[in-house]
């Protein structure tokens, strides 16, 4: 889970750097440029946590029961 961290960490200073160029009227372009690279890094670590939970599900390294085909699917449609 640490790269995820990782990630939404990066992501979250992004954010707060979109908020900071709204708020000083930067340029339309750069704001919309950054806000992107935000939403593609929330993605990449859902995508993870995703992965993660396909692996724990299909090895049985969880306490949890086991994901059905359709929720896994479910997952990965509810990030795209």
């Amino acid at each position: 889970m640490k790269p995820v961290l990782n990630r939404l960490r990066r992501a979250q200073g992004q954010l707060a750097a979109v908020i900071a160029m709204i708020e000083s009227g930067r340029d339309c372009e750069d704001v919309v440029t950054q806000l992107a690279a935000v939403s593609r890094a929330l993605d990449r670590a859902g995508f993870k946590i995703v992965a993660g939970g396909m692996r724990q599900c299909l090895v049985g390294e969880s306490d949890a029961p086991p994901m059905t085909q359709e929720e896994l699917e479910k997952l990965f449609l509810a990030l795209a």
